[in-house]
């Protein structure tokens, strides 16, 4: 009713103007005035237009009454710890252990004694179970909680000892030894200060049991109360009676000489459980990650070490980490396959154009193979492994910004990504493409490598059967070789199935 008859006050003012506007104000802040003097509460005279010594006693008592909570809530100004501390509240004592389970410490600690996938299955598991006990009746609990928590907060920490001060200026804060000897005051002077205690005062929900709150603030304050349950709903009874009464509205309406003034009050309603889920099962991923590069890195050393003795290894001149860099910091994307290309281009470079190559003149050339099919598949995989050498570094050079067509045009391009759209759409594309042609060249190369490797493995078992079945002239071929040559075979094996190890490792073992 309030809003109709706010427009249709408006309305008519607007139509009479002048004189006659300001006459049915004051015909309505008299109406105000007579309502407000038949309600209980002796807060305001209306003659004087003074807040009477009763309205500060009115503040004083709810100070006094609310100054644990007030301290409580002052103390800790963090809003990440009510979440927080809400949530846990709501948590189950499963749902508490699955937390424990779930934290960067303990996967750590599982994924040291046990079988890395197990602790994944684990981790996926765990998930799973504390998500599925939050069903939409707890959501609503954990999340009203945490409103009605931040709604009383704002209540207990409005700055009655501002509005105090206006009534006794001895007042000391928080000092309740003696009782203060209250004033009456204008009214105006309090005005403002009264319209924001009714916002916070509307947005309460005093209909509401506050039993769950009063006991969280218990649990809060380390087991002491901060206000017991039955002097809160007394205040809480006194406090709807103003409302009802709408006393403080009518006196600000007299006050202010606005006899339209409405309470202002604005809410926000804050999801919380499904970001602390998310959030529980992004840092317990993100832990799983960081395990998993860690290993996948240990691994790659490992592997790196056993294949070239060092980990320092270069054979790429631009697509590289540092040339990536620039497109990454820009949000660009950047080359995805540096490092499996790198080795693999320098396995090409210094492995297989030395031991390979020595192996493969004296088994292809030298060797007399009983079987054609055999002997051209493992020759076709050895001259495709040379073809995907020039093929990566003709793909190496097209990325130079100084002379590669493709460098150039991402020289270009960059400067522009921030402010063009279309710019930064083709270095994306562009880049995309370039990673494309890297993996399809590892890819490539690799399923030559274990073409190469497999039929190694045939020579070898053949080299030492008493009577062999794939090559006819071993013992010709020993002769030829500066190295025996079966030792020479199982050194080209090991290494080309390290490097395949080492290529499904870094790029996931696709294609």
């Amino acid at each position: 009713m309030a809003n109709k008859e706010s427009f249709f006050q408006r309305l008519f003012g607007s139509l009479i103007g002048g004189k006659d506007a300001d006459a049915a104000k004051k015909k309505k802040l008299k109406s105000i005035a007579k309502e407000l003097s038949k309600t209980r509460f002796k807060f305001y005279k209306t003659g004087s237009d003074q807040a009477l010594p009763l309205l500060g006693k009115f503040f004083y008592e709810l100070y006094k009454a609310l100054s644990n909570c007030q301290t409580l809530f002052n103390s800790q100004q963090n809003p990440a710890y009510y979440k927080n501390v809400v949530i846990a509240n709501g948590l189950s004592e499963n749902q508490k252990k699955l937390v424990e389970t779930l934290s960067e410490e303990t996967i750590k600690e599982m994924a040291k004694s046990g079988d890395f996938a197990q602790v994944k299955e684990k981790v996926k598991a765990d998930i799973a179970a504390f998500s599925a006990e939050f069903d939409q009746a707890k959501i609503q609990m954990i999340d009203g909680l945490y409103h009605k928590l931040l709604l009383f907060k704002s209540f207990c920490t409005f700055d009655f000892y501002f509005i105090l001060k206006k009534f006794d200026s001895t007042l000391r804060e928080n000092d309740f030894s003696k009782s203060p000897k209250f004033n009456p005051i204008d009214a105006s002077y309090i005005a403002e200060d009264l319209k924001d205690f009714l916002a916070v005062l509307y947005a309460l929900p005093l209909g509401e049991d506050f039993t769950d709150l009063l006991q969280l603030m218990k649990a809060m304050r380390g087991g002491n109360e901060p206000i017991k349950s039955g002097q809160w709903a007394k205040i809480a009874s006194r406090l709807m009676q103003i409302k009802t009464s709408r006393v403080f509205e009518m006196i600000i309406q007299l006050t202010t000489k606005d006899p339209l003034y409405e309470v202002a009050v604005e809410q926000k309603f804050e999801q919380i459980v499904e970001d602390y889920i998310e959030k529980t099962k992004t840092e317990a991923q993100t832990t799983l990650n960081k395990l998993e590069n860690a290993l996948k890195n240990s691994k790659t050393d490992t592997l790196l070490n056993q294949i070239f003795g060092t980990t320092g290894i270069t054979s790429l001149q631009n697509y590289t980490d540092e040339q990536s860099a620039y497109f990454v910091k820009k949000n660009l994307g950047g080359f995805e396959f540096t490092k499996a290309l790198n080795y693999l281009k320098a396995f090409l470079l210094e492995y297989v154009k030395r031991e390979v190559r020595e192996y493969a003149d004296l088994v292809l050339i030298r060797g007399k193979w009983t079987t054609t099919p055999l002997s051209a598949e493992m020759s076709d995989a050895y001259n495709s492994l040379f073809e995907y050498s020039e093929k990566i570094t003709a793909f190496d050079k097209k990325l130079s910004e100084e002379d590669g067509e493709v460098g150039l045009k991402l020289k270009t391009l960059l400067p522009r990504a921030d402010r063009d759209k279309e710019a930064a759409s083709i270095i994306k594309t562009t880049l995309k493409d370039n990673n494309n042609l890297a993996k399809e060249y590892i890819v490539g190369a690799t399923k030559m490598l274990i073409v190469f490797g497999k039929n190694t493995k045939l020579l070898i078992e053949d080299y030492q059967k008493q009577r062999p079945e794939l090559m006819t002239n071993w013992k010709e071929l020993d002769r030829f070789a500066e190295t025996p040559i079966k030792d020479l075979g199982v050194n080209v094996y090991k290494k080309i199935y390290l490097v395949v190890q080492l290529m499904q490792s870094l790029i996931g073992g696709q294609g």
